[in-house]
């Protein structure tokens, strides 16, 4: 069962994904029109993200470094050099969107975690 990104009351087939870009932002289900207007807000004022906890936000910004170490262990940092902290939090959140949703799928397909 999906659940309101605002209010956490079942969603009712109410969405928003950031310029309808489904492979690059999160999409969030609503349950009423009033969650979708102002989900739709937040998630424009926020890079398609809406309600970031602000231990989420830490983490995001704790990622940074681990993710800058991995770039130059492979020699790809000078390709990121000119990017902002805003689209390499980006790039952190497109991963663990990525985890999230394929956990989510493998589970919904029966597969077990062991």
């Amino acid at each position: 069962m999906d659940l309101c990104a605002l209010c956490s009351r079942q969603s009712r087939g109410f969405g928003f994904c950031l310029h309808l870009r489904f492979d690059r932002y999160p999409d969030h289900r609503f349950c009423s029109q009033a969650c979708l207007k102002a989900g739709t807000r937040l998630a424009r004022r926020s890079n398609g993200m809406i309600d970031k906890s602000p231990m989420e936000r830490q983490a995001i910004r704790d990622a940074r470094q681990p993710l800058a170490e991995a770039l130059g262990e492979l020699g790809l940092l000078a390709a990121f050099q000119d990017r902002s902290a805003g689209e390499i939090d980006r790039l952190i959140e497109a991963c663990i969107d990525g985890f999230q949703a394929s956990m989510r799928a493998q589970a919904d397909a029966g597969v077990a975690p062991f």
